[in-house]
């Protein structure tokens, strides 16, 4: 959210806001749409707490699944079910409280789904490229990756993101230069470094298969077979998993870019970053279906425990 521009009756002419958002400006530029706004959040509230309450339920039944890996899918999902509980009723709160004209609630609402909003997407990217990491070093260690990549070095991992994370959602409240620096550069160090793990994965596939190929005679096992097919299958879930983040957070960053370059904005332009920054908070309930579509494991811990709920004897 944002300082931003009025319309003038014309309609041709902005100036630059210089209220808070928590005035009667926003009132009445934004009365209609803040309706629409909170019911929207509400609903993807609900559906973002339901889904990501069931993938951490099917991943703490889950036990194939790599000690550390499924703890990096257990803390993304804890960050989209927090998603959920606070920064999206926050979110619905301050659009409410703004058009019933609640300046106290709203101020706090505002301040909160700020620093929470920050903190938490921020904890979800920072941990979605772990998982790249994670699959490249997969490929790379061989046998050694489960004596290097142990439950303990990943809890520590975690745990410096988080911290990191509430620290930048703090300072990203309080300094709008802090703000678009750490989104600009965070942003574009992780993608960097995601983009650059499944590249190396997927030359290797490649020159893993050519090898094959070149040898037929010499047919690899069974095991080695299942092996491989197995952690293909693992690396195309987690580039859903991205590949969904990166959809949903671009037009986030690229309305933030464009609201630090210039100093008017269209009424308009103000409607399409928030409903950008809708897109991100969606991620939060897109995450469980991918979970659900990609990773049969989760899939099945899933419909088990549906059935349980609903068939409880």
């Amino acid at each position: 959210m944002l300082a931003t521009a009025s319309v003038t009756g014309s309609g041709t002419q902005t100036k630059l806001f210089d209220e808070s958002p928590c005035s009667p400006v926003w009132v009445y530029e934004f009365e209609q749409q803040s309706i629409s706004l909170s019911a929207v959040n509400i609903l993807f509230s609900i559906t973002a707490i339901i889904g990501n309450s069931l993938i951490l339920v099917a991943l703490h039944k889950e036990s194939s699944l790599h000690p550390p890996s499924k703890l990096l899918y257990r803390c993304l999902a804890t960050t989209d079910l927090l998603v959920g509980l606070i920064t999206q009723p926050l979110y619905a709160t301050y659009w409410m409280s703004l058009a019933q004209e609640h300046w106290s609630l709203c101020r706090y609402s505002f301040d909160g789904c700020v620093v929470t909003g920050y903190a938490l997407c921020s904890v979800s990217l920072s941990t979605v490229t772990a998982i790249s990491v994670d699959r490249l070093l997969a490929m790379l260690l061989g046998l050694r990756y489960k004596e290097i990549v142990t439950l303990r070095r990943t809890y520590v991992i975690l745990a410096i993101i988080w911290v990191v994370s509430l620290v930048a959602g703090l300072f990203c409240h309080l300094d709008d230069r802090i703000n678009a620096w750490y989104s600009l550069i965070g942003v574009l160090c992780c993608l960097i470094i995601s983009i650059a793990s499944y590249i190396k994965i997927f030359c290797a596939l490649s020159h893993h298969q050519a090898q094959v190929q070149d040898h037929v005679q010499q047919q690899p096992s069974q095991r080695n077979a299942l092996n491989i097919a197995r952690y293909r299958k693992a690396v195309h879930s987690a580039l859903w998993v991205q590949l969904a983040l990166i959809v949903c957070y671009v037009p986030f960053f690229i309305s933030r870019t464009v609201i630090t370059l210039t100093k008017e904005r269209f009424r308009n332009f103000v409607i399409i970053h928030e409903m950008a920054v809708v897109l991100v908070l969606f991620n939060s309930t897109l995450n469980p279906f991918l979970y659900c579509w990609k990773i049969s494991e989760v899939r099945g811990a899933v419909k088990q425990t549906i059935r349980q709920a609903f068939c409880y004897e």
